[in-house]
């Protein structure tokens, strides 16, 4: 699976796929092959990016356009 989006918000944020390595503790060949939809993201890492962009999973996945992060539960 590809993340367009996720290339997209890396990219207008001016970051590399280096820095976005170095926030998800991972190898950045790794957060390539995920950008360039080699290698398939966890739960975990989704959510992990999603929580760097202050956005939803829903959101970076394709599945809604609002951009707006999920509410914080209580």
């Amino acid at each position: 699976m590809k993340y367009p989006r996720i290339r997209n918000l890396r990219e207008d944020n001016d970051l590399t796929q280096q820095q976005i390595a170095d926030m998800l503790y991972i190898n950045r060949r790794t957060y390539a092959a995920y950008e360039n939809g080699i290698n398939s993201m966890t739960p975990e890492t989704l959510c992990k990016i999603a929580d760097i962009f202050h956005t939803s999973v829903d959101w970076l996945l394709g599945r809604t356009d609002e951009f707006a992060p999920y509410p914080k539960s209580r």
